[in-house]
């Protein structure tokens, strides 16, 4: 790996991780988003949305030929088992073309973000382990106000990820998302500092 220090990004949903990285990011880190490579793969045309077309049918495709993410994103938080064969597609795609990004980042360290980095266990190169944690209160209405979904679907989309306890239990460090983006970003330089000090570069 080219950068000094690979740190693996997680949190649960609507907790925060993209204003985290975003602060992070303008700090200089180097960021890889899972969420952005998962996106690429099933773009239009693409090999994974065909296998992911396979799985789930030509339902979960927009007249446009777009995933449509609202439909599946539905059909795997109410399915366990839709959602392993969904992660069995992706996963592995994913992390092979995360690794290769981070190859390419020049930066003193990389934000490896990866929401299901806990449950994936497809992440084990990382050299620490970062969790933005947040309330089951603030994430229930940071998503239900961001997604413009139920409420019982956020539940379930909460429930579907690890805990927090399950998180913190696997953390190096924390960025905890409950005082606002002022404190947020005060986090965010004293984890800078601590990720350019362990990458020689402080």
């Amino acid at each position: 790996m080219s950068a000094r220090l690979i740190v693996g990004l997680t949190g649960g949903v609507a907790s925060g991780k993209s204003a985290a990285s975003a602060l992070l990011e303008q700090l200089g880190a180097g960021v890889v988003d899972t969420d952005v490579i998962a996106r690429q793969l099933v773009s239009v045309g693409s090999s994974g949305l065909a296998a992911v077309v396979d799985a789930f049918g030509a339902s979960i495709v927009l007249a446009n030929g777009e995933l449509d993410r609202s439909q599946l994103r539905a059909l795997v938080f109410a399915d366990p088992l839709a959602r392993k064969r969904l992660e069995a597609i992706l996963h592995p795609l994913i992390a092979t073309e995360a690794q290769a990004q981070v190859r390419q980042t020049r930066a003193a360290y990389v934000l490896l973000v990866v929401p299901l980095l806990v449950e994936s266990g497809s992440y084990g190169w990382v050299d620490r382990v970062l969790v933005v944690d947040a309330s089951i209160e603030l994430q229930q209405r940071l998503l239900t106000r961001r997604d413009g979904i139920s409420a019982e679907l956020a539940q379930g989309m909460i429930a579907a990820q690890a805990s927090r306890g399950q998180r913190l239990a696997q953390a190096d460090d924390v960025l905890r998302n409950r005082a606002g983006l002022a404190e947020l970003a005060n986090q965010a330089r004293t984890l800078d500092r601590r990720y350019r000090a362990l990458s020689g570069l402080g």
